[in-house]
């Protein structure tokens, strides 16, 4: 009983979701693609249902949950293909149709529409990013100023401790975000710098591998040969055109590495500001507690929002966030307690 209605409530969530999918969705025809989905979804739900009603029980009208509704208002608001982590983990399928090709995934007719599905940011990768920044600054600092307060209940030493804690993380974090994009950014360079080589050596032999990757995608051989063509007759545009359709590289993709690293050093110092605040205002007695409390909520809310990328609930995963953060940070409270008696601190 409790399977089937679990199944259920999966189900008739998925059909809401699809329904506003197939609603804010620009493209017409993977919005007709989700309503399909959705039409299925209740086909199945209908199915577990029935399983249910075998069992002498019936289900009541489905009410979406917060989670469901939160996602709805975000597919609102921002393109649906940016949403993809987190529409998988609310079990939408058909993502695929945003990374390749599909029956009713139309293909490129002209040049214009050559390589449109490459471009932009993912909003929820860059969201993700954001919300694991921000945890990690939390979780080091208060882990840091709970040491520092384990061998010393200095409250202006314990502050200082959280401030360079913060500076240090969080300058860590930027140089090496920095470093991680402006790596890939170069192999990618590398890579293109061979295409051309080779779109200069051979450009037939290119276009005709290019009119085969659009063939398998759902052109005909004509169409395929055609449009690759007259991609290869621009030069800029072939060598984009082919470091998308066959390295599967886009730079624009991978962001700065300016932004990435000043995106990261925000994200680090604002987790990392949570525990430090009560030692700015709070007397040395109350200010360990605040901070402990601070932490606390910080590592729920973080943790209930991770929740939005794993498919697990926001309790659960708030909780087990907390637990985390608490024993990590009880191990460097005893390390530091230790230590302060050992060094007389």
């Amino acid at each position: 009983m409790k399977h089937a209605k679990q199944g259920w409530i999966e189900e008739k969530r998925s059909a809401y979701l699809y329904a506003g999918l197939s609603r804010y969705e620009p493209n017409a025809e993977l919005a007709k693609l989700f309503t399909k989905l959705g039409q299925r979804a209740e086909l199945q739900a209908e199915i577990w249902a029935k399983k249910a009603e075998g069992s002498g029980a019936r289900f009541a009208e489905y009410r979406p949950d917060f989670r469901a509704r939160f996602v709805l208002w975000l597919i609102s608001k921002i393109e649906p293909r940016r949403l993809k982590p987190i529409l998988a983990a609310m079990k939408v399928r058909g993502l695929s149709a945003y990374s390749r090709s599909i029956p009713n995934h139309p293909m490129p007719k002209d040049l214009e529409e050559v390589g449109q599905r490459h471009r932009g940011v993912g909003m929820a990768g860059n969201l993700r990013a954001a919300v694991f920044g921000i945890n990690d600054g939390l979780v080091s600092n208060a882990c840091l100023i709970l040491g520092i307060a384990g061998a010393s209940d200095n409250n202006a030493f314990i502050l200082l401790s959280g401030i360079a804690g913060l500076l240090a993380g969080a300058g860590s974090m930027a140089a090496g975000e920095y470093i991680s994009v402006r790596s890939q950014r170069e192999m990618f360079q590398h890579q293109i710098d061979l295409e051309k080589k080779e779109l200069q050596q051979y450009p037939e032999e290119e276009a005709e591998e290019l009119a085969l990757i659009y063939e398998a995608k759902g052109l005909s051989l004509e169409e395929a040969r055609s449009l690759a063509q007259k991609i290869i007759a621009n030069p800029n545009r072939a060598l984009d055109t082919l470091a998308k359709e066959e390295l599967g590289l886009n730079l624009d993709e991978l962001g700065s590495p300016w932004a990435a690293a000043i995106s990261s050093f925000v994200s680090f110092s604002i987790g990392a500001s949570v525990p430090l605040l009560p030692f700015l205002w709070a007397e040395a007695g109350r200010s360990l507690w605040m901070s402990l409390v601070f932490s606390g909520a910080g590592l729920f809310l973080t943790g209930a929002t991770l929740s939005l990328f794993t498919g697990r609930r926001a309790l659960w995963s708030g909780i087990r966030m907390l637990l985390i953060g608490a024993g990590a940070g009880a191990v460097t409270f005893v390390i530091g307690k230790w230590l302060g008696v050992k060094l007389g601190a």
